[in-house]
């Protein structure tokens, strides 16, 4: 995961750059403290997703440009079929396919997300600006919300101010996903 973070780093940076901007410039152009936004830069710590939310809207570049260093082009239709979402690892407790990878100018984050299973995993939670919506597809799995655990099952839904720490987890050893979109 760390090369990829390095990855990303290295597209933030270059966005950088070609803004003309010093890192403290930049980072306080996203509300972030610049010893944060270096440890983005130089790959060192995982970006959340609200920060290149932040990056995305500020610089005018697609998530997906941030993500992968490739540019979405569907303007009309993005058709992904069952299996073929584009892979992207930026937590290894959760496995993410990006299912609308290739759409450009989009309003929302899509993924199909994997998580792990609570039993291989210590209990880390995540926040970000913005609000999430997740559907329960296979699997019972916990939810931590704001340090309420909530279980879940197939057909179940939540949506949430992401501000507030979050994380979900698969209870049992069976797969679980669930389809994420992000705001």
């Amino acid at each position: 995961m760390s090369k990829i973070l390095k990855q990303i780093g290295t597209r933030i940076k270059a966005i950088r750059e070609i803004s003309n901007l010093s890192a403290e410039e930049f980072a306080k152009s996203i509300n972030l403290d610049a010893e944060m936004y270096l440890k983005y830069e130089k790959g060192e710590a995982d970006i959340p997703i609200s920060v290149l939310s932040v990056i995305s809207s500020n610089y005018n570049v697609e998530m997906t440009a941030l993500l992968t260093g490739d540019e979405p082009h569907l303007q009309r239709i993005n058709v992904v079929r069952k299996g073929k979402g584009l892979s992207i690892e930026r937590r290894k407790e959760y496995k993410y396919q990006d299912l609308a990878s290739k759409f450009i100018n989009k309003k929302a984050e899509i993924f199909l997300v994997t998580p792990e299973s609570l039993k291989n995993k210590s209990k880390h939670a995540y926040s970000h600006t913005g609000q999430e919506f997740n559907y329960i597809l296979e699997g019972t799995l916990k939810l931590i919300f704001d340090g309420k655990e909530y279980i879940l099952n197939p057909g179940d839904s939540v949506y949430f101010d992401s501000r507030y720490d979050h994380a979900i987890f698969s209870i049992d050893d069976k797969p679980a996903k669930f389809l994420a979109v992000v705001l």
